[in-house]
């Protein structure tokens, strides 16, 4: 079961959950802070960039045994061009 919390950072809160002993952080009310009207646009520009997908891939290859790195691999070389959407 999933331990739901909140942590403050420069005044602003954060939702917090921890499962498993590991601790998340809602990227979400970070992004907030950029732009308070539509936190999903900051979300899916950082999702755009090649240093985010190379990240969520090392964490993917490292935590999670059904990733399939050779489908993964189209999509990371794509990243940071200016057309990349997925």
């Amino acid at each position: 079961m999933a331990k739901k919390g909140e942590i403050t950072v420069k005044d602003v809160s954060i939702r917090t959950m921890k499962v498993n002993g590991a601790d998340y952080l809602c990227i979400t009310d970070i992004a907030k802070q950029k732009n308070t009207a539509e936190p999903k646009d900051v979300v899916k520009n950082w999702m755009r960039q090649k240093n985010t997908l190379e990240y969520l891939g090392l964490w993917e290859r490292l935590h999670n045994p059904q990733f399939k790195g050779v489908e993964f691999d189209p999509l990371l070389a794509e990243a940071g061009l200016n057309a990349f959407t997925f």
